[in-house]
This record gives C-alpha cells, structure tokens and sequence, in this order.
C-alpha cells in the first residue's frame, strides 16, 4: 500500500504555500484558514464544536481562538445556557478575508484535480471520506478509553 498519509501531508503543506502566497494576511498563518472556514460558516459554534469540526484537541483550538481574538478576527461570547462554554463569532476582519480564503481554496481544488477524471475523483472522494470516518471513529474510541 502506498504511503497514503506521506501523500496526504504533502499536499496539506502545498496547500498551505497557496495559500500563503494568495492569501497573504499578515497576521494568520495556514492552518488558520480552517478556523475561518468553520467560523464564518457557523457562527456561535462553540469551542468544543469546533474542536470536534476541525478535529484539533481543546487546546489547540483555545490557544489559536486566543490568537484570533487578539488580532481582532473573532469575538468570544459566553453561552446563556452554559456559561462554561464561548460562542464564536467572526468579527468583520475575518468576514472580510473569508472570500478569499473561499476563493484560494477554489482556485487550488481546481488546479490540484485538473486532468483527473470525473469518474476518478467521484471514488477518490467516496474512499477519503470512508477513511475520514473511520480516522475519527479510532480517535473518538481513544478519546472514551483515555477518560
């Protein structure tokens, strides 16, 4: 079997020079685009929703909201139901720049699938996403056997 997660990371970091070159916001790095996505695609999710959408540990998604928040991306509201937990909201800044990180990831999907037939990328897609599921379902067992 073909080295599938080598392959996969490869494109992941060419992805992330597009979208450092056609992006260019000095304040977010690549793998920020990911919370711009999710963000302004459901805002008022919470911390531990988007943790589990872009399957990052708690963490990982606290300290980078930090960093959102800070640079004026995104507000932080608390929950009425649970004042534990913060609601995500973009702020205009990052519904300005939304477009074109939609835009950048448009433009790469088109250029990364050209010259591959439809029929190919149907099953590609089918296959990936089988394996997504099964990625997170091995995970979310961890998750259970580690508490």
């Amino acid at each position: 079997m073909p080295g599938i997660m080598k392959t996969l990371n490869n494109i992941s970091r060419c992805q992330a020079t597009y979208r450092k070159k056609t992006i260019a916001a000095q304040d977010l790095c690549p793998n920020h685009y990911a919370f711009v996505l999710n963000i302004c695609h459901a805002p008022g999710r919470s911390q531990d929703e988007l943790a589990r959408a872009l399957c990052l540990d708690k963490s990982t998604v606290a300290r980078t909201l930090a960093h959102l928040e800070k640079h004026g991306y995104i507000t932080r509201v608390p929950n009425e139901k649970d004042r534990r937990q913060y609601q995500v909201h973009p702020t205009e800044k990052m519904l300005d720049i939304y477009p074109k990180v939609l835009q950048a990831n448009k433009g790469w999907n088109a250029r990364l699938t050209e010259n591959v037939p439809p029929e190919e990328l149907e099953v590609f897609h089918r296959v990936l996403s089988r394996m997504e599921q099964n990625a997170k379902k091995i995970t979310e067992e961890l998750e259970v056997t580690s508490s």
